[in-house]
């Protein structure tokens, strides 16, 4: 884990390379250059819920920190310590701000969020915002923050399709050395939901397991290992279909 300001960490598999690109590719490029400090500006990042942005706003921040002052703030953790925890970051050469549209609306936030930003573009950083919806379409109280985001280098980040979602979990898995078996991926299809975070989460117990255990990624093992994790491991469909063994 690689420790930032404020408590924050990175997870060590928030990287580039465990991200599909799909088509996101574009997103994806930029934001690479971003990280490089070959491309510079501000940069905002939207999408629902699992379209990846917290992953890529960390590996950008992973990324950042191997030649420059780098950090990632979650506001959706970190708004109940106040706006106070924006002050201070102007030194830095590349800023990720998740969750912006948890304070939109907030004055207070507003306000400090569009000093950070005039005085880092001013420093010559790199900032990069994410949230749900494009700038033009939130309800800022400052006109002006929200002009300024609105000038701003956007990509909309597009959910994977399921033959993008299989690719998307048997990459990861690859990259821990774990094989997902067609007969494996066609169970965690039709017994849980179909977003990346509940897939994600299920590769990230099931890792575990196994390298525990030296065993397989099969249905059967998968189903010890599910019943094991009791109320930790994430939920199965109610009344799924079986997918047999």
């Amino acid at each position: 884990m690689q420790q930032l300001s404020l408590g924050v960490q990175l997870p060590d598999r928030a990287v580039f390379a465990s991200f599909l690109p799909a088509r996101n590719a574009q997103a994806l490029e930029h934001l690479q250059r971003l990280a490089l400090g070959e491309s510079g500006g501000l940069t905002w990042l939207c999408g629902p819920d699992g379209t990846g942005k917290t992953h890529l706003l960390q590996a950008v921040c992973a990324a950042a920190a191997a030649e420059a002052r780098a950090a990632y703030l979650p506001l959706a953790q970190l708004t109940p310590l106040g706006v106070g925890v924006l002050e201070g970051l102007t030194q830095l050469a590349c800023l990720c701000v998740d969750d912006v549209d948890r304070v939109v609306g907030q004055e207070p936030w507003e306000r400090g969020i569009f000093a950070l930003l005039r005085e880092s573009q001013d420093a010559g950083a790199r900032l990069l915002l994410a949230a749900q919806s494009p700038p033009a379409l939130l309800r800022w109280s400052l006109p002006d923050l929200g002009s300024r985001c609105a000038a701003a280098t956007v990509f909309q980040l597009r959910r994977l399709d399921e033959q993008e979602q299989r690719a998307a979990l048997e990459l990861r898995a690859r990259l821990r050395g774990l094989e997902l078996p067609a007969e494996t991926w066609q169970y965690l299809r039709r017994h849980f939901r179909r977003d990346m975070r509940t897939l994600y989460e299920l590769l990230d117990t099931l890792d575990a397991a196994a390298l525990t255990a030296q065993r397989r990624l099969t249905v059967p093992f998968i189903r010890e290992v599910l019943r094991a994790a009791g109320p930790r491991a994430p939920r199965e469909l109610p009344d799924a279909p079986d997918a047999g063994t």
